[in-house]
């Protein structure tokens, strides 16, 4: 596996990626759990949101990073993070791996990766969120594999 800084050439694929590892949360838990109205309403647009917000994720200048996994010169997936330096934190933004190389230990290295990386700009402590639903559920455990700590937060919505 080659772990490497993103180049603009990646865009395309990782906002691709982006989608497809995301979609079946949105289109078959979060719209489902909360109904039409709630889902229109938070993330009616989460297409687009992602297209925009992949596109802003690597900027060195202002402390935000992506890497990005190969196997066999095929892309695997990603991560993205950021260092608030006056904070000495750092915070992992997202985290997408395509479907054939899940479980096999590329997250693990990409989040170690990143964890390195912001070790060399003097972060302390790393923030990652995921969800407490079942399609998280992988996250979860590879982030406490990692010895990460879970703070229980409960988020509600109603439809008014």
């Amino acid at each position: 596996m080659l772990i490497r800084s993103y180049v603009r050439a990646d865009l395309a694929q990782l906002t691709e990626l982006t989608i497809e590892t995301f979609r079946p949360f949105y289109e078959d838990s979060f719209r489902p759990l909360v109904g039409d109205v709630i889902f229109a309403n938070q993330h009616g647009n989460w297409r687009d949101d992602y297209r925009k917000q992949v596109a802003e994720l690597h900027d060195p200048n202002h402390h935000k990073y992506v890497a990005v996994a190969e196997v066999g010169g095929v892309l695997a997936g990603y991560v993205a993070w950021s260092v608030n330096h006056a904070a000495r934190n750092g915070t992992i933004t997202i985290l997408a791996v395509t479907t054939q190389h899940r479980r096999g230990k590329v997250g693990t290295a990409l989040c170690e990766h990143a964890f390195a990386a912001m070790r060399q700009h003097n972060a302390e402590v790393v923030e990652i969120g995921t969800g407490g639903d079942d399609f998280h559920a992988p996250a979860r455990a590879l982030y406490e594999s990692l010895g990460c700590i879970q703070l229980p937060v409960a988020v509600y919505y109603r439809k008014l």
